[in-house]
């Protein structure tokens, strides 16, 4: 973390890759407008948060501004989905739709990276941060794992489409198994929010809504879970056709 509202303005300008900044509701004085009009220019994301919070997230003398730094180095999905080409190789992203608990982000993220993803894509609201715990979570497959954070997911999948990305949501709202699918093609695949799922924005715009098959009695699984059962699916596709 960084703390102090010059530090943190300073942080952003030398192009630190940050996480979120916290300002304390109410604070309104000529450095906080500067700080956050710097952080909108270098689309950086912030948080107006009650002092209480504040001070249970450090201890320290914080002025009302408290900057949590990136365990990654995020990365443009123009130049993955570029590279992967160029390589030879068919695109293959997983989108995460606001994945709030930091291990299901991680165990998430452990999972893409063994299956040889080109890159996870999740948006700068609503998602885990990427901390340290997310790295430890994930048994370092972060450090190797391209990650892309956008401000307008449905902005990134329009690009994905424009460059030959079939798009999956994986929803219980399909009427369509996953296993009914040909994955046989660049792929990015949609996960949802633990809570509510994809946003339904979203959903509008894939190309197929797949399901994964239930049989028991409770009617869904852990995200963590749903991800490793797709993303194999995929895999075993493309693998042994």
């Amino acid at each position: 973390m960084i703390f102090g509202t010059r530090a943190v303005m300073e942080a952003v300008k030398a192009g630190r890759e940050i996480e979120k900044i916290f300002i304390q509701a109410g604070l309104n004085n000529d450095l906080v407008k500067e700080l956050i009009a710097v952080a909108g220019e270098h689309g950086v994301p912030l948080s107006f948060t009650p002092q209480q919070k504040l001070n249970k997230l450090s201890t320290k003398n914080h002025q009302g501004v408290i900057c949590l730094l990136s365990a990654v180095k995020y990365a443009v999905i123009e130049d993955l989905i570029d590279h992967a080409y160029n390589e030879g190789k068919e695109p293959f992203f997983l989108i995460l739709d606001r994945i709030t608990d930091v291990r299901n982000f991680g165990a998430i993220a452990r999972t893409a990276e063994c299956a040889g993803l080109t890159g996870i894509i999740i948006p700068d609201k609503g998602n885990a941060p990427i901390t340290a715990d997310a790295m430890k979570t994930s048994a370092g497959a972060l450090s190797y794992l391209p990650v892309c954070r956008v401000k307008d997911l449905k902005k990134s999948i329009q690009t994905l489409k424009e460059n030959g990305i079939q798009i999956l949501a994986c929803t219980e709202k399909a009427s369509q198994s996953l296993y009914e699918i040909d994955m046989n093609s660049p792929i990015a695949l949609i996960l949802g929010s633990e809570e509510d799922g994809i946003t339904p924005m979203l959903l509008r715009d894939v190309d197929h809504l797949v399901k994964i098959p239930m049989f028991g009695n409770i009617g869904s699984l852990n995200v963590s879970v749903s991800a490793g059962i797709a993303l194999y699916e995929v895999i075993r596709q493309k693998n042994y056709k």
